[in-house]
């Protein structure tokens, strides 16, 4: 098995893997239902999710069966997030119909679900294994407790009624979420608890298009936010290591959320990557945060080294590369 497995997909109906090193496309897994709206692959790289509508399907990563090891077909809309437990005990899904579910992998019913008021955009998984977290479509954040089996608490830090939680993300380390609106703010708690998220600072990205996703480095260092205006912003997250000529970012309204915010306790911007000629719509890290992968409509997924701001790969697809999973 590679040691590293990188994966594309999108709109052309197909998942393909690539040799990172080489730009050279190593396989292609037909998807003939649907677009591929999200990708996700078990911590052991046995396995790749693909989520598409109105479901979600399982391949195997290290053979040439194309066929799906399973499908779990009971969503009633597009698909938008998919994810697994760190054991690959388990999956979970979020969808436009307005619900979160869970996967046991051995059989093809949801064992949980929860139901939200609004389409899901984004799902993650607390590092802590016990807790999910949803962004949906009318600006809500919710913390589901998989113990308590219960949403524990629900919060909308947007107050621009047209605003949805495009993505949502939660560092390694479990010291910061963020939610990110589609008006391009990115609101940022300390969680204390299931119950508690202790307001930590707003940042304004001042992208100029739509805000699609966000995503920690591993080692927690760094915040990245993709647009629809075609570029990839690099933050340096509250607290960590200065970098060279740092320009702390606007805040929005910081006053609402912590009123002594100065500094280390607000994202930093410390690069903008400008490559991308279309909307950029996923990104995904190396595992030791050098290195970033991102899809973007212009029909490529382009590989970057974080320090330098550089491309090193282009990986050239037919149609908009909508998603993008890396395990190295």
């Amino acid at each position: 098995m590679s040691s590293v497995v990188l994966a594309t997909a999108g709109f052309d109906h197909k998942i393909r893997f690539w040799e990172a090193s080489k730009e050279k496309c190593t396989r292609v897994i037909k998807y003939p239902d649907s677009q591929i709206n999200a990708l996700a692959i078990t911590a052991d790289k046995h396995y790749i999710a693909a989520a598409g509508n109105p479901h979600a399907k399982i391949f195997e990563v290290a053979t040439q069966n194309s066929n799906p090891v399973r499908s779990y077909d009971a969503h009633q809309g597009n698909v938008t997030a998919v994810g697994f437990q760190c054991d690959s005990k388990w999956m979970f899904t979020g969808s436009e119909d307005k619900t979160v579910k869970i996967w046991d992998l051995r059989a093809p019913r949801a064992q949980r679900v929860y139901e939200c008021k609004a389409g899901v955009n984004s799902v993650v998984l607390h590092p802590n294994q016990t807790e999910l977290i949803s962004g949906d479509q009318n600006g809500n954040v919710r913390v589901w407790d998989l113990q308590a089996n219960a949403c524990m608490q629900e919060i909308v830090p947007d107050t621009d009624r047209e605003a949805s939680i495009q993505s949502v993300a939660v560092a390694n380390d479990a010291s910061l979420v963020v939610a990110a609106s589609n008006r391009g703010r990115v609101f940022c708690w300390n969680p204390l608890s299931s119950k508690e998220y202790q307001p930590r600072c707003i940042l304004d990205t001042q992208h100029s298009g739509y805000l699609l996703k966000c995503i920690f480095s591993p080692d927690v260092s760094r915040l990245v936010t993709c647009s629809s205006d075609k570029t990839v912003r690099v933050w340096q997250s509250p607290g960590a290591a200065t970098v060279s000529d740092p320009a702390p970012a606007p805040a929005e309204d910081p006053s609402s959320m912590d009123p002594d915010a100065h500094g280390a306790d607000q994202f930093i911007l410390e690069k903008s990557l400008e490559k991308h000629q279309r909307w950029v719509w996923d990104a995904c890290f190396s595992a030791d945060s050098a290195y970033l992968v991102t899809a973007s409509s212009d029909y490529t997924a382009r590989l970057w080294d974080v320090h330098t701001g550089d491309v090193i790969r282009n990986y050239q697809s037919q149609m908009a590369v909508t998603c993008v999973a890396l395990n190295d």
